[in-house]
């Protein structure tokens, strides 16, 4: 299912319950927090504190990213102040399975991150543990920035070894989101998509949400109909094949 994650880093803080309400009317169904401590990235934003109080104004999943360094300090806090789904990153984990452990013992949906620099394949090991795996599309710490193509690559994977390996975390992508890129990832294989200057950049979140809900749907049933097409043809021509080399059998046999 394609779900929409509005993030409140490009959204105007002093309307932020307005905004994320006027978002949530357009069909977001999570919030993207983004937690940053001008340390792990160039750029401070909120803590705690603005989590308890955005947990008084919405039931949406908190989904919070945390871009800091020694992530495993704040879980106990975040969990404190209500987030739902915590997001740690791969380059700031010294002891990556140990901080998935500690989230989920706290009773929230442990997620990893990787930055674009990062493969996917460093995560295989950890894969079954995670509710989701965030692939950064921009170099984090600031919103704004423009969509990177190869992260496309980095989605498809996911995808391929979640198949493989029987697995069924969710693939989301955060940067540079918007009407002109969220088709190619949503046919790459994201279904959860993080947008804040889409949404929120131009003050028109409700409309903004829809709009782009509205496009990543359409695309996501076009893809599920050509794929489901494409394995309609491809039975048809095997059993064809199946059909063609009996009577080939028969006629020799005779």
């Amino acid at each position: 299912m394609i779900e929409l994650a509005p993030s409140i880093l490009s959204a105007d803080f002093a309307r932020l319950a307005e905004q994320i309400q006027a978002a949530e009317r357009g069909g977001g169904t999570v919030i993207h927090v983004d937690v940053m401590d001008g340390h792990f990235v160039p750029n401070i934003t909120l803590g705690p504190p603005v989590i308890a109080s955005l947990r008084k104004v919405t039931k949406l999943p908190l989904d919070c990213h945390l871009m800091i360094e020694h992530p495993d300090e704040f879980i106990p806090a975040l969990a404190d102040a209500g987030a739902d789904w915590i997001s740690v990153h791969y380059e700031a984990c010294r002891h990556l399975h140990r901080s998935l452990e500690l989230i989920a013992q706290h009773g929230m949906q442990p997620a990893v991150v990787i930055n674009p620099a990062t493969r996917v394949n460093l995560l295989i090991d950890i894969l079954p543990m995670v509710h989701h795996v965030l692939v950064m599309s921009v170099n984090p710490g600031f919103g704004g920035q423009k969509f990177i193509p190869f992260s496309l690559d980095k989605i498809q994977r996911l995808c391929e070894l979640r198949e493989e390996m029987g697995l069924h975390y969710r693939v989301e992508v955060d940067g540079g989101i918007g009407h002109d890129t969220i088709a190619q990832v949503v046919q790459a294989g994201a279904d959860l998509l993080v947008a804040g200057n889409a949404v929120f950049g131009d003050g028109n979140a409700e409309e903004n949400a829809r709009s782009l809900l509205a496009l990543a749907q359409t695309v996501s049933r076009a893809s599920k109909e050509s794929t489901q097409s494409f394995r309609a043809t491809g039975d048809s021509q095997t059993s064809a094949g199946h059909r063609q080399g009996k009577e080939s059998a028969e006629v020799k046999s005779l």
